[in-house]
């Protein structure tokens, strides 16, 4: 196989299908049907003499052999998106295409409603594709090019990374009704770091910054696998808990079952960032977009002064 038989549009598909994980679903991504994707795979299977995909009824697995040569597709890919860039860079335009944002998953069903429209208003040329991992997995992501840009909470590792400060975001305590601290005067948090104190799943970043804000130990507490979930514990009663003040619900809790409570001015809060690869061409845009957020910032949150981008060496 020469050159001129490689397609970067099949190497789209092929990443596509590995992303995907399903034929189908990688059909609707690169907007063709799911016999003309498939048929495409197949030519280039044959034409590179490897088998890229175990197939199934059920789910598609990528081979060896497979993983390697997406891998390499990726890289390819990101240099077509580099030279195109490049040049819409040299011509002063906003970000344009697709754009694979993530965000962490305490914050992203939170914040991406407040924003999606304005926008969409903002850069409508931009189509925006929108997933929700926790931090590490968003960094990996970032780092191998699956995605373009993440929402994340500071600090992130930063090697090979640029981080800009969008808004400092404070948590409130959220307890049931009958509880002691659901009463009081000015709310501290250090009060809070007792066994009732219910934590985020190992490995989420919330649960490390409320076990920091409250000086509470690494063991403390019962765990839960999403937000949600933490509040339908302190609503049956069973401890109280965090929330970021995006999670919070607005007004009284109309069941009367729990109680939402802010802290004292030196209250725990977390610093919310976009990030995006430093080698990245794109990174003037992804500057403005980041300048986009702040100036977004959602109400009860504060908008970070300085937007200084914090970047490291690849």
């Amino acid at each position: 196989m020469n050159l001129s038989g490689l397609s970067l549009r099949d190497l789209e598909y092929v990443v596509a299908v590995a992303d995907e994980g399903h034929f189908g679903r990688a059909a609707d991504r690169c907007n063709i049907s799911q016999p003309t994707l498939s048929v495409q795979v197949r030519k280039l299977e044959t034409a590179l003499g490897l088998v890229l995909f175990e197939r199934s009824n059920r789910r598609v697995l990528l081979t060896e052999a497979g993983q390697v040569i997406v891998r390499q597709a990726r890289v390819i890919l990101g240099e077509a998106q580099r030279l195109l860039t490049l040049a819409s860079e040299g011509r002063g335009s906003p970000l344009t295409g697709r754009l694979i944002l993530a965000a962490i998953q305490t914050l992203g069903p939170y914040f991406f409603p407040l924003v999606l429209r304005p926008l969409r208003e903002e850069y409508p040329l931009l189509t925006l594709s929108l997933q929700e991992s926790r931090t590490a997995d968003i960094v990996e992501g970032l780092r191998d090019g699956r995605i373009d840009a993440a929402l994340v909470s500071l600090p992130v590792p930063q090697h090979a990374l640029t981080a800009a400060p969008l808004f400092i975001e404070p948590f409130w305590l959220a307890c049931p009704a009958e509880h002691a601290l659901a009463r009081g005067g000015a709310l501290s948090a250090t009060e809070i770091a007792g066994p009732d104190l219910l934590l985020l799943d190992e490995g989420n970043c919330l649960r490390d910054q409320a076990i920091a804000a409250c000086g509470a130990g690494s063991s403390v507490g019962r765990h839960a696998t999403s937000l949600e979930t933490l509040r339908s514990m302190v609503a049956a009663g069973a401890g109280y808990t965090l929330l970021p003040a995006l999670a919070v619900p607005a007004g009284p809790d109309p069941s009367g079952l729990t109680v939402t409570r802010a802290f004292d001015v030196d209250g725990p809060g977390r610093t919310i960032a976009l990030a995006w690869r430093t080698s990245d061409p794109r990174a003037s845009g992804l500057s403005r977009l980041a300048a986009f957020f702040r100036a977004h910032a959602p109400p009860g949150t504060a908008a970070c002064r300085d937007g200084t981008a914090l970047a490291s060496e690849p």
